[in-house]
């Protein structure tokens, strides 16, 4: 309990430590989740995808948003209700854009793509994703601002984050599988193509 109680103590002063280990606990919980519904089972889940998430949610999504929750405080301090909306709409308009273009990208290049192909996840996945996520979180957001202790407002979003995550985690491998059917698709027809040049040739 010494233990215990000396971490949770860290954590309060801390607080983007608490952050941190939400989400590094509740991303790759997501992420098995949405492969579970995918029909995956214990002998066939992509572990390396639960760790991608969980990398990328403990050391990047929790630090910036905690920098953000940090920053809309300083600019507005008070907690009453027209405060948070201002925020959440002001969230949705600024952090929540970024955050989900970095999630696509940043999840691509921990997949070992590149740059550019980085860049092609962005331009398809975000679109959909974003009108999603406005019809969500400015609410959840509101509830965040105005209700919840400051401490806790990260750790409150990546428990939220806990269906969205699962959502992204959805949608990030329904672009893969669409990826791979249209590579599937497009080798025969490669075959027969280097078979019609071969007979012309002939």
């Amino acid at each position: 309990m010494s233990v215990f109680s000396r971490f949770a103590a860290f954590t309060h002063r801390h607080p983007i430590i608490r952050g941190m280990l939400s989400y590094g606990a509740i991303w790759p919980t997501s992420s098995l989740i949405q492969q579970t519904m995918a029909g995956k089972t214990w002998e066939t889940y992509d572990w390396m995808q639960a760790v991608r998430f969980a990398t990328y949610g403990g050391l990047f999504t929790a630090p910036t948003l905690y920098g953000w929750i940090r920053l809309s405080t300083l600019i507005w301090p008070k907690t009453d209700l027209k405060t948070a909306v201002t925020k959440a709409v002001v969230e949705q308009m600024t952090y929540g854009p970024a955050a989900l273009a970095c999630f696509f990208f940043g999840m691509s290049l921990l997949e070992g793509k590149s740059i550019n192909e980085s860049c092609e996840s962005v331009k398809a996945k975000f679109l959909p994703s974003y009108q999603v996520a406005i019809c969500v979180w400015p609410f959840l957001q509101t509830i965040n601002f105005c209700y919840v202790p400051e401490r806790n407002r990260v750790p409150y979003v990546s428990v939220c984050s806990l269906g969205w995550s699962t959502f992204l985690a959805y949608m990030h491998q329904l672009k893969m599988k669409k990826a791979q059917e249209v590579d599937l698709h497009e080798i025969p027809q490669q075959k027969i193509e280097r078979s019609n040049q071969t007979a012309l040739l002939n």
